[in-house]
């Protein structure tokens, strides 16, 4: 019998293979000072695209000023336990009745977090009769949670609306074969990779020729699309279409949790059924205090997304006039797609960090496909003028760099913290 620890040591997995020359730069990086479009890296300020506070709330002097006041009336333990056994509270049920209110629906649960709590909320509806249809680009976290699922499962191309309709088909014929179980379509109001919208009136107006359910994971929707800030169904004028409205605080209200809305008998049943809320300590109440007064500012402060907004396309169309490829986004995510190597892409990251001051996130194999590069840029309402002028600047030598096979490397630079 083998140690089960020998495979683990043996194969750190495709990215766990280079820790030892990328932790703490590449993978792990520190950023410190108070979070805004400029923070130290090494020392260094740098202009910063990765991270997900499209609104600029995560220091706003408003939202600091509820968070400390909060923490210090209710400490960062109260309530104790779960919310079903000692852990509620009317501000939880008060941000929960809000977030219903703000989504168009009878009523929402408040998450932990968002990663485990979708994963959770599928597990909770579907059981082993059931199937579900779901997006091939779908969202990590979905994808675990299908893995909890029992049934069967069907994929359909991403944003492929015919072949979701042959997913459904199929997923209708075997339900009328075992004479049991429903359907459960699950997509993503934005996709957060290439940052295009999930063709979410599509899929609804297929309700008038099959039977399902829709459950949309909108996390960067959220905040962001529609006239209210209500999401991508919201966009797309399907709010209605949308059975099970799923998003994070970990984007636009810059937090912690989650929550799911959708109609209160269903809701109601998943609150009693869902294993990691009910297992789960409750979310701590200056979080829920932060929330409350964080959803207020999305919705009374229109001049967030609309800042928001100028940004990203300042961002994306400096990038197209310069000739790059940032695909069928439309959405405030911008991908900027390259071609190259692992090798070559750390190198390329490494000389906008160190000598152009830009601190962009990348995306290699094995996400994506060997020989491809991924810029993911998240613009916020925090980014100014100077910082899209210099970043366009910046990826504008080091392409021209790329291109002419500058940071072609033997292996990624040793850039791991001593």
């Amino acid at each position: 019998m083998a140690d089960i620890f020998e495979k683990l040591i043996k194969n750190y997995g495709p990215i766990g293979q280079h820790r030892e020359r990328a932790h703490g730069y590449f993978a792990f990086p520190k950023l410190e000072g108070e979070i805004h479009s400029r923070m130290k890296f090494r020392g260094k300020e740098k202009i910063v695209w990765s991270l997900n506070n499209y609104l600029g709330l995560a220091n706003h002097p408003e939202i600091r000023k509820v968070d400390a006041e909060a923490a210090q009336q209710w400490g960062l333990a109260y309530p104790m336990g779960a919310r079903m056994m000692s852990g509620n509270s009317n501000l939880h049920e008060q941000l929960e009745k809000e977030l219903a209110e703000f989504e168009m629906k009878e009523d929402a649960i408040l998450m932990n977090f968002g990663y485990q709590g979708i994963m959770s909320a599928i597990d909770a509806v579907c059981g082993r009769h059931d199937v579900i249809v779901y997006d091939a680009e779908s969202h990590a976290c979905i994808i675990d949670g299908l893995r909890l699922h029992p049934g069967h499962r069907y994929v359909f191309k991403h944003n492929d609306v015919e072949d979701c309709e042959k997913q459904l088909q199929r997923a209708s014929a075997l339900i009328e074969k075992q004479g049991a179980g429903g359907i459960l379509v699950i997509t993503e109001g934005v996709f957060g990779m290439a940052g295009d919208q999930g063709r979410l009136k599509e899929i609804c107006d297929l309700k008038a020729k099959y039977e399902f359910r829709l459950l949309v994971d909108d996390a960067h929707g959220f905040g962001t699309l529609g006239k209210t800030g209500a999401g991508a169904g919201e966009e797309q004028g399907c709010q209605d279409g949308i059975d099970l409205y799923f998003s994070t605080f970990a984007k636009s209200m810059a937090s912690i949790g989650a929550f799911l809305a959708g109609p209160r008998v269903i809701i109601d049943y998943i609150r009693y059924n869902i294993r990691s809320q009910i297992f789960a300590k409750s979310l701590p109440m200056p979080i829920v205090v932060g929330n409350l007064k964080r959803l207020e500012m999305l919705r009374t402060m229109p001049e967030l997304k609309e800042k928001l907004w100028s940004n990203a396309l300042k961002l994306q169309n400096g990038l197209k006039e310069r000739g790059f490829d940032i695909g069928k986004t439309d959405s405030p995510v911008t991908p900027v797609y390259m071609k190259g190597g692992v090798e070559e892409a750390t190198a390329m990251v490494m000389d906008l960090r160190e000598n152009y001051n830009i601190f962009a996130s990348i995306v290699v194999y094995p996400v994506i496909p060997k020989g491809h590069i991924i810029y993911r840029l998240i613009p916020s309402a925090a980014h100014t003028d100077a910082d899209i002028e210099e970043t366009l600047t910046a990826f504008s030598e080091t392409k021209a760099k790329l291109d002419a096979g500058a940071y072609k490397v033997e292996a990624i630079p040793d850039m791991a913290n001593a």
